[in-house]
């Protein structure tokens, strides 16, 4: 159809408005009531605790430190903290057995020690590589189990197994330096264990990346002392008397460490912004919406549990939709709003996956593909919305809308097959309006009815002319 505007409303339906009530309230069954249990962990941490309240002494806290070090740690490591502190603990002890992990989180949970007035020992039970150094340099006693080592920490990229830069590799190292410092320890051990340019007379030679074991550790001032287990490191630190409070991560802490993992996040991201995309093809704002902002909220929360989202970021993506939205409704056509949108959409998500403290390539390219994957996904997602609801022709206050010159009207011509998959305008429902530029609105059952009228008509007049023809 040449130079004709024409707008298709939604007709009403009420088995397919009970249908699509039924989907809007299972999708947001999940995302809500995850939502939920979250902030309700959050609000109610978990302590695996002996009776405390009735202990005749001080109870001692333990957090374990094993595997993998990852954002969920930071959170429950400080939350420990902070309770301890609140129960007049003896101390927190750290049972670290760790090859290392996430720089971001590892520097939070430093930060955390050095900033706690409880008494922290790090018991080094087998390894304490990379970020398990660090955290044991932040406590303020280290105890070793015999053929316990600790050491090894050069930032390395964790996709190509490489060192870091030697900008990354340098920030480390003071960070190391200026953690020893804070505990009175020699700040040159800690360098050396970073950068392997670091030469110490007797300990290790240039270009060999310093690894103490438990003998070593005690000589240079690394290790108050040797404990074969928990009960011999009791013994040692005079808190053998102490009630023992074993504590274990927080529901909210454990779905932080789940919510950060890279293919759930870009999950979270494209089903919070397809849910709300969707929203738009049916009437009003309805549960679609709510899901997809559970969704996001979700992200968002977990995020800024893990110390890496803040409001700026939350702020970003919502002018980022905001924007879109002007692009979709307001303005149709890819413009400067959409492109702006677009791009902040982009930068909200990207940094709400980073801290703020030193980062390493390998972050950076892990959150700057987890926010185009996302995009991606949120692109062709929204295709696919929309030719699911034009197929069936449920629009709601999103109109077809097109607009040409020189309108001709004809029949009898069918599209092409493609086509069909966004609706045929042959099919146009009843109720519709077909505008001309300078004309009444007319509906299109009446220009339909007009048209099969001129069609019956244009018949009779042939059997007439093939009658006189007999």
């Amino acid at each position: 159809m040449h130079g004709a505007f024409f707008s298709a409303r939604r007709v009403p339906d009420f088995q397919w408005r009970s249908a699509l009530a039924r989907v809007r309230m299972m999708s947001i069954i999940l995302p809500v009531g995850a939502l939920i249990t979250a902030v309700g962990a959050a609000t109610y941490p978990t302590l695996a605790r002996q009776d405390v309240a009735t202990a005749e002494t001080a109870p001692v806290y333990i957090v374990p430190i094993s595997g993998t070090i990852d954002l969920g740690l930071a959170p429950y490591l400080s939350r420990v903290l902070d309770q301890a502190a609140n129960d007049g603990a003896a101390a927190v002890i750290l049972d670290v057995d760790t090859p290392g992990g996430r720089l971001d989180a590892v520097l939070q949970m430093r930060d955390a020690l050095l900033g706690s007035d409880v008494r922290t020992i790090a018991f080094v039970d087998r390894t304490a590589f990379s970020a398990g150094a660090l955290i044991a340099i932040a406590a303020e006693e280290i105890y070793m189990a015999p053929g316990a080592v600790i050491g090894a920490a050069t930032p390395v990229d964790g996709a190509t197994g490489e060192t870091a830069s030697e900008k990354i590799v340098s920030a480390v190292r003071t960070t190391f330096k200026a953690t020893a410092e804070a505990r009175d320890r020699n700040p040159l051990v800690a360098e050396a264990m970073v950068d392997p340019e670091v030469v110490i007379d007797g300990l290790d030679a240039r270009g060999e990346l310093l690894t103490l074991t438990t003998e070593e550790a005690i000589a240079w001032g690394y290790s108050e002392g040797i404990a074969a287990d928990r009960a011999a490191l009791l013994i040692a630190t005079g808190l053998e008397g102490a009630t023992v409070v074993e504590t274990e991560p927080s529901l909210a802490e454990r779905l932080v460490r789940f919510i950060t993992e890279p293919v759930v996040s870009t999950l979270l991201i494209s089903a919070g912004m397809l849910l709300i995309i969707a929203d738009f093809f049916v009437e009003g704002f309805g549960l679609l919406g709510v899901a997809g902002l559970g969704a996001l909220a979700l992200f968002f929360g977990g995020h800024a549990l893990a110390g890496l989202a803040g409001w700026e970021d939350v702020v970003l993506v919502l002018i980022g939709l905001a924007l879109i939205a002007i692009e979709i409704l307001v303005i149709p056509g890819f413009g400067v709003p959409g492109v702006l949108g677009v791009v902040a959409l982009l930068g909200g998500l990207f940094l709400a996956m980073l801290g703020r403290e030193i980062q390493t390539p390998e972050g950076i390219e892990q959150a700057a593909l987890t926010a185009v994957a996302s995009l991606i996904a949120v692109v062709i997602g929204t295709a696919l919305v929309f030719v699911f609801f034009a197929r069936h022709r449920r629009l709601g206050p999103l109109v077809l809308q097109a607009t040409a010159q020189d309108s001709v009207v004809t029949a009898g011509h069918s599209t092409s097959r493609w086509l069909n998959w966004f609706g045929s305008p042959a099919q146009l429902p009843r109720g519709a309006h077909i505008t001309l530029p300078g004309a009444p609105q007319a509906a299109a059952s009446d220009l339909y009815d007009s048209a099969t009228e001129s069609s019956s008509s244009s018949r009779q007049r042939r059997r007439s002319r093939q009658e006189e023809v007999r």
